[in-house]
């Protein structure tokens, strides 16, 4: 197999990636994902990162059994900016389920204690994470100089 970098040059060999791929855990039926996770590994994933996880009780259900695929697997976290985002996220994004409590949290926070309110649930999940997948991937969305308080409250 030949192929060409972006001005037509030949390359030598074949580039040597780390392929991974996307998991929803919320998404139901789980078994669903579960077969598409098994068949992205036929396919070469070796790791999975997931959708945005809010509700650790169906994050822990999943692992239970993804876990049998012996692949890491990195939990999503996306920072809530608001309340609206998170009904937003809830009515359009398939396998997302963020909890009335998230959303009354950022609802009831004034627009300058949003962030703050946001890197608490943040961490709330990270910590209720650990032990059950290989590690996380943080989308911020824009909120990236709250990653480090991110960490810094999930004990990292």
């Amino acid at each position: 197999m030949k192929g060409k970098d972006m001005v037509g040059n030949d390359l030598d060999g074949i580039p040597a990636f780390f392929l991974g791929a996307v998991v929803s855990p919320g998404y139901e039926p789980q078994e669903l994902q579960l077969l598409k996770m098994e068949r992205k590994i036929e396919a070469g994933a070796r790791f999975f990162q997931t959708q945005a996880v809010y509700d650790l009780d169906a994050f822990e259900k999943f692992m239970k059994q993804a876990s049998n695929f012996g692949v890491p697997v990195l939990g999503g976290i996306v920072l809530l900016k608001s309340a609206a985002m998170a009904k937003f996220m809830n009515e359009n994004v398939a396998g997302v389920s963020v909890p009335e409590r998230y959303i009354n949290m950022m609802a009831s926070a004034d627009k300058k204690d949003r962030p703050k309110v946001s890197v608490q649930i943040a961490s709330e999940l990270i910590k209720g994470m650990k032990g059950l997948c290989s590690g996380i991937h943080i989308m911020p969305l824009g909120w990236e100089r709250y990653v480090p308080d991110v960490l810094e409250a999930s004990g990292f």
